[in-house]
C-alpha cells in the first residue's frame, strides 16, 4: 500500500527535532567549552570525543532492544517518545552551567548533561532510522520520504546552527536552548502521531544480539556503505566543528556589503548557517530528480565532487571581509551538501531489504544502529582532529568569546575547514567507485 503524502512528510518531520541536537553537539559544544568556559582547546577536544564515543557504545543496545520491544504502540514509538523528553531536558542542562564554574571545574557539569543528552538522542535516532525500512519497500517512495526528511532536517540545521547562536548572543546559551526545546519534542511527537497508521512490523525479532549483528555484518554492500558514509561524515563534521571559529576569525564583516546588516543582527555564524540551509532546501527536489536520472550512486558522486570544488573556492576566498560573497558560497555549499544529506539515507534501506529477503528477519533496529555507528564515529573523531591540529599551532582559549590568534593558528584553521575535508571527500568518491559499486551491483537490481 502506497504511503500518503501526510505519512511521508510526517515521517520526515521527526528529523527536524533530531538534527537540532546533532548540530548543537557538533557546532556549539566545543566552541562553548573553549570560547565561553575557558577550557583549553586540547582538553575540550578530548572531552567532546570521549562523550561521543560513549554515545556510540549505546547504539547497538538500543537497536537490539527496540527490535525486541513489544507494546501496544509498536516496537519503536515508546523509545522515541521518552527519548525526546530526555534529549530536550538534558540539552538545556548542558548549557546551563552555573556562573561560578569556568575552566576545568565546569567539566563535570557539562559531561553529565552531555552524556544524558546523547542517551536521549540515541533512544530517538536508532528507532527512527529503523522505521524507514519498515514503512515501505519501494525505492522511489523512500527517495521521496528522504527528501521530506532532509527538508525538515534543513530547518533543524537552521534552528541549531543559526537560531540558537543568534539567540545565545542576546540571552545566553541556556535560555536559547530552553526556547527551542519544545520544538525538539514537538517535532518528534507529531511525527509519531502522523505516522501512527503507516505500515510497520510489529512482531519482535527472536534473534539474539550476536545473531543480529552477524546478519547485519554479512550484508557486505551495506557494511561498505556504512564505512563510507562515516568517511563522508568525517569531512562534514570537521567543517562543522571549525565553523564557529571560522565565523569569528576568518569571516570579518566590512560593514558595506549587501548582507552586512543581517550579519550584525544574526551574527556571522547564524548568517552563514542560514545561507547553508537555504541552499540545502533548494536542492532537495533536484537530488531526487538526479537520483532518478543518474541513479542514486551517480547523483551522490556528483554531489561530493561539487562539494570538493566548493571547498577549494572557500580556501581561496578566506579570510574575507565580504560576508555577502561568503554567504553566497555557503548557499552553494548547502546545495552540494544536500546530496550527502539525502542520498545515502535513501540507499541504505534498499540494502537492508536484501537481508530481509534472504533471511526473513526484520531487524531494522540493528541495521539502523550500525548505520548511525559509522556516522557517530566520524562525529566523535572530527572535533579531536580539529582541536589537536589547532593546539599544535598554538590556538588560545578564552572566556570572552574572542582573543587574538597567531597567523599560523589561523592558517591551520583555514586548511582544516577547507582542504582537509576536501581530501577526505575525494577518498570517499574513489571508494564509492572502486569498492562499494562492485559490491552493490551484485545485490541491487
Amino acid at each position: 500500500m502506497a504511503l500518503s503524502m501526510g505519512q511521508k512528510a510526517g515521517w520526515g518531520l521527526a528529523d527536524m527535532g533530531i538534527v537540532v541536537f546533532v548540530v548543537v553537539k557538533q557546532l556549539l559544544v566545543l566552541a562553548y567549552l573553549t570560547s565561553y568556559l575557558g577550557v583549553p582547546i586540547g582538553i575540550a577536544g578530548w572531552v567532546t570525543t570521549s562523550i561521543l564515543i560513549f554515545d556510540i557504545m549505546t547504539d547497538p543496545l538500543v537497536g537490539y532492544f527496540s527490535d525486541k520491544t513489544h507494546s501496544r504502540w509498536g516496537r519503536r514509538v515508546p523509545w522515541m517518545a521518552i527519548g525526546a523528553l530526555i534529549l530536550a531536558v538534558a540539552m538545556v542542562g548542558l548549557f546551563s552551567v552555573p556562573a561560578n564554574l569556568t575552566g576545568i571545574p565546569a567539566l563535570p557539569w557539562v559531561i553529565g548533561f552531555f552524556v544524558l543528552s546523547t542517551i536521549g538522542f540515541t533512544m530517538v535516532a536508532i528507532p527512527y532510522g529503523a522505521t524507514a525500512g519498515e514503512m515501505t519497500q519501494d525505492p522511489h517512495e523512500r527517495s521521496q520520504m528522504t527528501a521530506w526528511r532532509m527538508g525538515f532536517a534543513s530547518v533543524g540545521i537552521l534552528v541549531g546552527g543559526a537560531l540558537i547562536p543568534g539567540l545565545a548572543a542576546g540571552m545566553g546559551h541556556s535560555k536559547a536552548t530552553l526556547a527551542v526545546a519544545p520544538l525538539v519534542v514537538g517535532a518528534i511527537w507529531l511525527s509519531i502521531l502522523f505516522t501512527r497508521n503507516a505500515p510497520r512490523i510489529e512482531e519482535p525479532s527472536t534473534q539474539s544480539f550476536s545473531a543480529m549483528i552477524g546478519l547485519v555484518l554479512s550484508n557486505r554492500a551495506f557494511s561498505i556503505l556504512t564505512v563510507l558514509y562515516g568517511v563522508m561524515t568525517l569531512a562534514i563534521a570537521t567543517i562543522t566543528a571549525g565553523l564557529p571559529f571560522a565565523a569569528i576569525y576568518l569571516i570579518m564583516d566590512s560593514g558595506d556589503t549587501m548582507l552586512s546588516g543581517a550579519a550584525k543582527t544574526l551574527t556571522v555564524l547564524s548568517l552563514m548557517f542560514a545561507a547553508f540551509v537555504v541552499g540545502s532546501i533548494l536542492s532537495q527536489a533536484v537530488w531526487v530528480l538526479l537520483s532518478r536520472r543518474l541513479g542514486k550512486l551517480g547523483a551522490l558522486i556528483l554531489g561530493l565532487a561539487l562539494y570538493i570544488v566548493l571547498l577549494f573556492g572557500l580556501y581561496v576566498s578566506l579570510p574575507s571581509t565580504n560576508v555577502s560573497f561568503i554567504a553566497l558560497l555557503f548557499v552553494f555549499a548547502g546545495m552540494t551538501n544536500g546530496a550527502y544529506q539525502q542520498i545515502p539515507w535513501a540507499i541504505y534501506p534498499d540494502l537492508m531489504d536484501v537481508t530481509r529477503r534472504e533471511t526473513g528477519e526484520a531487524i531494522e533496529g540493528a541495521f539502523s544502529a550500525l548505520w548511525l555507528f559509522g556516522q557517530k564515529v566520524a562525529n566523535a573523531i572530527a572535533p579531536l582532529i580539529l582541536t589537536q591540529i589547532l593546539a599544535v599551532y598554538g590556538w588560545l582559549e578564552t572566556t570572552q568569546g574572542e582573543v587574538a590568534q597567531s597567523e599560523t593558528a589561523l592558517e591551520a584553521l583555514r586548511i582544516s575547514v577547507t582542504l582537509l575535508p576536501a581530501g577526505i571527500l575525494a577518498l570517499a568518491i574513489l571508494s564509492l567507485v572502486f569498492v562499494y559499486k562492485p559490491a552493490a551491483s551484485r545485490v541491487l537490481r
